[in-house]
């Protein structure tokens, strides 16, 4: 991994696991595992976010469901299929384990990518100014994550205008949102949503 594929994207969580690792895939091979970590929030509410291990690292730790675990990691996306159509799908790479750290911040996130969308800028019935980005983030092998951010208040009405293109340095928590989701036939689904809540955002020079 190049030097800017490691400093571009930076994920630090700490949570309980609210479901075990299953197999996912298998890449060069090497086996990817997949489970759900609980994270709290500063509130009582908490958000649960979809994790990719390698089957290395995961001989080192015995993940059962209520087992506390912190790790670095990256914010990533891939491409599923989903019947006949291609749906971004989330995850956070494990890179390696921490020490649990009752007293530092459990869910942590720096991206420094670009603006590859129109930012979509809206208020909510209260009055509440958001604006949603999607962030492509470079990876090594010529490869990108696109993650998706959501700002807010004077970070919304700040990235409203930026031009696609336009590099910029994020940080803030992955969040889990539950959504519905109109379906063609009428009908309606609960889905979740995963993205970046912005906290801080600044603009970059290449």
């Amino acid at each position: 991994m190049n030097n800017e594929a490691k400093t571009n994207n930076k994920v630090y969580l700490s949570g309980t696991i609210e479901s075990e690792p299953v197999f996912s895939h298998e890449l060069y091979g090497e086996g990817f595992y997949e489970f759900t970590l609980r994270v709290p929030r500063l509130s009582e509410q908490s958000d649960v976010i979809p994790i990719t291990i390698s089957e290395r690292l995961l001989g080192e730790k015995n993940l059962v469901k209520g087992t506390k675990i912190s790790f670095y990691g990256q914010f990533r996306s891939f491409n599923k299929l989903v019947g006949e159509k291609s749906k971004l799908m989330l995850t956070v790479f494990v890179r390696d384990f921490l020490d649990v750290d009752e007293e530092a911040n459990p869910n942590v996130t720096e991206l420094t990518g670009y603006v590859c969308k129109q930012p979509m800028y809206r208020t909510t019935p209260f009055n509440r100014e958001i604006c949603d980005l999607l962030i492509a983030v470079n990876r090594a092998y010529d490869k990108s994550d696109y993650i998706p951010c959501i700002a807010w208040g004077r970070n919304a009405r700040f990235v409203k205008e930026m031009a696609v293109g336009q590099k910029l340095s994020l940080s803030g928590r992955i969040q889990s949102r539950e959504y519905t989701k109109k379906l063609p036939d009428g009908s309606s689904e609960i889905r979740v949503a995963y993205e970046l809540s912005v906290n801080k955002i600044f603009m970059e020079e290449e």
